[in-house]
């Protein structure tokens, strides 16, 4: 870890004070010079004191030589690529500032509208996120209809309406953000389970509306391993946060099934059960079972966090 310049603050860590503000570098030397410049000129201009942190996480484009000669930020240096999940966590638990912001820099965030992100802090949120317009990342085909399938089911989970699950655009509080950095993924499903950790425990999140801008350089998007992830992380959303809400009523509904099935038997085999409605019931039941069982490990998961 090489610490290139330590802003004293109390403020703001933009990581990226009162802020710290976190950056990502992985394959980003062609613009990160000018992302920068622009995030200290909106935060020169404001009236926040604040902190830059770069985490180089294994790049291998001259990004880590780059930051090592600039100045006014904080330069962590992670050996190895550990996914954007662990440079976040890594980058939040060195921030000193009382708010810690959540950026990249691909050109595609409005990082110079940082202060007025911080700004809707103060109106007692604990996290405010960049909810994005439009998308424009690469493979829109794909990308889009999973996104909105993954949003709708986060938003059915936590019984709220959620306009951007996943933007790299956003602010917490350092205190409760530190809370929840252990259940974080490695990879680009950190951005998910934060917002998730956030609505499910009660915490107040506010959502701006930004514009999202094509992103510069080449893109870390991998369709076939990034769809295999949002799979994986549909399936430890249900598990994880409100289980019931999809277990009971799938268990409900195939208990209906069997009891349907089971009074046709009655009337038209002389009450004879067949073994197809004994399998429903006996099915329907453990669905219903698995999701008690969850709920249970959820709900005890959660008094731990809070803790």
């Amino acid at each position: 870890m090489t610490a290139t310049q330590s802003v004293p603050t109390d403020e703001i860590s933009v990581a990226m004070c009162p802020f710290s503000l976190w950056i990502g570098s992985t394959i980003e030397k062609g613009h990160i010079a000018t992302e920068l410049e622009r995030i200290q000129k909106s935060m020169a201009a404001s009236r926040f004191s604040y902190e830059i942190i770069c985490v180089d996480d294994g790049s291998t484009d001259g990004s880590r030589e780059f930051l090592r000669g600039t100045k006014g930020i904080r330069l962590i240096e992670l050996p190895i690529n550990r996914g954007c999940g662990f440079a976040r966590k890594t980058g939040t638990k060195a921030a000193v500032g009382r708010f810690v912001v959540w950026t990249d820099v691909d050109m595609s965030y409005p990082n110079d509208q940082i202060p007025e992100l911080v700004d809707q802090m103060e109106d007692g949120y604990d996290q405010v996120v960049g909810a994005r317009r439009t998308e424009e990342g690469t493979h829109a085909w794909a990308r889009v209809p999973a996104k909105w399938f993954v949003r709708r089911l986060a938003s059915y989970l936590i019984q709220t309406k959620i306009p951007d699950l996943n933007s790299g655009f956003r602010v917490f509080r350092r205190e409760v953000v530190r809370r929840y950095l252990h259940l974080l993924p490695q990879g680009f499903s950190c951005v998910t389970t934060i917002t998730m950790a956030f609505l499910s425990n009660g915490h107040a999140v506010k959502y701006v509306p930004i514009e999202y801008e094509k992103r510069a350089g080449r893109s870390k998007f991998h369709w076939r391993a990034d769809s295999s992830r949002y799979v994986l992380q549909v399936i430890r959303m249900v598990m994880t946060y409100n289980p019931l809400r999809v277990f009971l009523p799938l268990g409900t509904f195939l208990l209906l099934i069997a009891f349907g099935k089971t009074a046709v038997d009655a009337i038209t085999k002389n009450f004879y059960i067949t073994s197809n409605a004994i399998i429903l019931t006996i099915v329907s039941l453990q669905v219903i079972a698995i999701g008690l069982l969850a709920d249970l490990i959820s709900r005890l998961s959660g008094y731990r966090d809070r803790e």
